[in-house]
């Protein structure tokens, strides 16, 4: 591998840099009440469960529509969505690269929205979706026909091979029950991706299978929205009471769910890591740029080793995180992520990690400034402490690379 980036992802990022100053600042300036120390507050319709206000929604979808006129938005889609087919690791260098321009419209972490979107239910879609499963894949890019995502439940997190909501065949439909949680967007969604046990016995891989359910159908039952440490929040508590769906509204085959939930995740994961790696690198920066102008006790706060020390060991580690990002982008556009599953999961919670660890290390770095929302860290801070629990948490992470360091399983440590 070579360890430069090739010169069109170089080129790329120069690109997109213009069309956020031509396109996307501007818009921004328009609406400073979303970004400036208030931004939670005016995000945040209070009164309506504490979702996203229609106004931050419709500037989100601007934002969406102009980043597609331009071609950006889809560029790490599929041709068959419209998309440019790029890279893994183009679109890693991508959201590293956008991250580290810090908190903006261009690339906004309380929405997960960005100028490159990262849409990871739609390649899922794209491979093995119905001709009217598909009819979702414009919608949820245009945010005009949304599709949810529901799998974890409130027994069941990251144990995903255990859950409670079943599915039970009735002549050609199918009978769904459960509870879902942290089920994201499905307050403003068409559709729900709902997982269910169909056959077989708790822990079993096989036997869970992938229901498209239309939000609307009978039984479908949005119960609130959880208040997070990250508001707005659009991440709800979904009853499944009795819900009748046809054969057709499987996605993929029957009991084969989690192949469609592990395409998702792995998909999700490193682009994750990428974006963590991006936002621990603004920190940093931010962070050393601070201390060389404050003077205190008569010197730059540079100069005194209890701040040098904790920014070289955040650098030093953020240097070999973000590269091996890059590398096993690269990889994975060389053979199947599921093959190096590790090297995704070490991305993954290494970096969202070292994010919170680099965002907190620059608070403290700028005092009280640095604790108050008029500085951006506590923003990032919250916003990437989830990551260390979704997508599968940390520790379910740790646990997969060691199935391959040890040999669990049959799996050998990728080299």
């Amino acid at each position: 591998m070579d360890f430069q980036l090739p010169a069109e992802i170089t080129a790329k990022l120069a690109e997109l840099d213009a069309f956020i100053e031509a396109e996307i600042k501007p818009l921004e300036a328009e609406n400073m009440q979303f970004f400036d120390h208030r931004r939670e507050n005016a995000r945040t319709d209070w009164d309506n469960d504490g979702r996203p206000r229609a106004e931050w929604r419709a500037l989100i979808a601007e934002m969406e529509k102009r980043a597609d006129r331009a071609g950006h938005l889809r560029m790490g889609l599929p041709k068959s969505c419209g998309g440019q087919a790029a890279s893994n690791l183009m679109v890693a260098a991508i959201r590293e690269h956008l991250a580290a321009k810090g908190l903006g419209l261009h690339n906004d972490l309380q929405d997960e929205s960005s100028i490159v979107g990262n849409f990871p239910i739609v390649p899922v879609l794209a491979a093995y979706g119905t001709p009217e499963q598909k009819l979702y894949i414009d919608g949820i890019i245009t945010g005009e026909m949304h599709l949810s995502f529901a799998l974890t439940e409130p027994g069941h997190g990251s144990d995903a091979t255990w859950l409670d909501t079943t599915a039970k065949r009735d002549g050609d439909h199918w009978v769904i029950n459960g509870m879902k949680r942290w089920n994201s967007q499905v307050a403003r969604a068409h559709g729900n991706l709902v997982f269910a046990r169909s056959s077989g016995k708790p822990g079993d891989a096989d036997g869970i299978t992938a229901f498209i359910v239309p939000t609307a159908t009978p039984g479908h039952t949005v119960l609130f929205n959880h208040w997070t440490f990250n508001m707005p929040s659009d991440h709800a508590e979904t009853e499944l009471k009795d819900v009748r769906v046809p054969n057709s509204a499987i996605l993929y085959k029957e009991g084969q769910g989690l192949q469609v939930a592990q395409r998702f995740i792995h998909e999700n994961r490193i682009r994750q890591a990428a974006a963590s790696a991006g936002a621990a690198r603004y920190c940093i920066a931010e962070a050393a740029k601070y201390a060389r102008s404050r003077i205190a006790f008569g010197e730059p706060l540079s100069k005194k080793q209890a701040i040098q020390f904790p920014l070289v060991e955040l650098y030093a580690e953020c240097e070999m995180v973000r590269n091996f990002i890059f590398k096993t982008a690269w990889q994975m556009d060389r053979q199947d992520a599921l093959e190096i599953s590790d090297m995704v999961s070490i991305c993954n919670f290494r970096a969202n990690r070292l994010c919170c660890e680099a965002a907190d290390r620059a608070m403290q770095t700028h005092g009280g400034m640095g604790y108050s929302r008029a500085m951006p860290f506590e923003h990032i801070y919250r916003h990437h402490r989830r990551y260390r629990i979704t997508e599968g948490s940390e520790e379910v992470q740790m646990r997969r690379v060691a199935q391959y360091l040890f040999g669990f399983a049959g799996k050998r440590a990728t080299q």
